[in-house]
């Protein structure tokens, strides 16, 4: 009934004050709740709820309320998005994930000069990830069954293969990593291009089977097999 009350008013210093509100009067302060929300996503290029969770359907959105999700942005299916995910794509361009992704909080795909691509089975995070193709020229291709923790930043044109990683607070910029198999993978001569550390990594290229490990900076001079820290069984 819409004159039913559904909170009980009380003076009780335990319990608080709660206001007296009708089924009707509630269901028009959601609304204006709910509008307001997408007002402000729509003001700051971002989706309205209904309209992000038609574009992620088929996916797992855990927070629907802190996940931003702009136009030009598709998801396959049974991917899990954590809260705290951001994904803006602008001008034209495009950010694209396959399936069965997972992508954890603090989250940021930014794509306004360059088209964002992903493959499948991906971990972003846990630790935060950032990816931006935001200046002339820059495209980011990541393949699948890669791992992407603790906080590394893309940008650039960056060519991630399937299998390869970044392990750490890693400024990447411009770098090819090497398709292999994933982490997974029991010989390490065979898993994809691996950088793992922290600092700035440029221009660089890591082939199958190699890690370059920095701290500060990350050089070409510094690649080595990455039997050299998991020995084959």
């Amino acid at each position: 009934m819409s004159g039913e009350k559904v909170w009980q008013a009380t003076s009780s210093p335990k319990a608080g004050y709660l206001s007296l509100y009708s089924k009707t009067e509630l269901l028009h302060r959601m609304s204006d709740l709910f509008a307001s929300i997408d007002a402000a996503r729509l003001a700051s290029g971002f989706l309205p709820l209904s309209q992000m969770m038609e574009i992620l359907d088929g996916n797992h959105v855990l927070d629907p309320f802190s996940t931003l999700v702009s136009a030009g942005v598709s998801a396959g299916r049974n991917n899990i998005f954590y809260p705290g995910v951001t994904l803006k794509a602008s001008s034209g361009a495009k950010i694209r994930l396959g399936d069965d992704n997972i992508v954890h909080s603090g989250s940021h795909f930014e794509a306004s000069n360059g088209n964002i691509l992903i493959g499948s089975k991906n971990q972003f995070g846990e630790g935060g990830f950032t990816a931006k193709a935001n200046r002339p020229g820059a495209e980011i291709r990541i393949g699948s069954h890669g791992r992407f923790l603790n906080n590394p930043a893309l940008f650039g044109k960056c060519m991630l293969g399937d299998g390869s990683q970044i392990l750490g607070n890693i400024t990447v910029d411009s770098c090819i990593l090497s398709d292999g198999g994933s982490f997974q993978e029991d010989d390490p001569d065979m898993r994809g291009g691996l950088l793992k550390g922290s600092g700035v990594a440029r221009n660089l290229s890591v082939a199958r089977g190699m890690v370059i490990a920095g701290n500060g900076t990350f050089s070409s001079e510094d690649l080595l097999p990455q039997r050299h820290f998991h020995p084959k069984p």
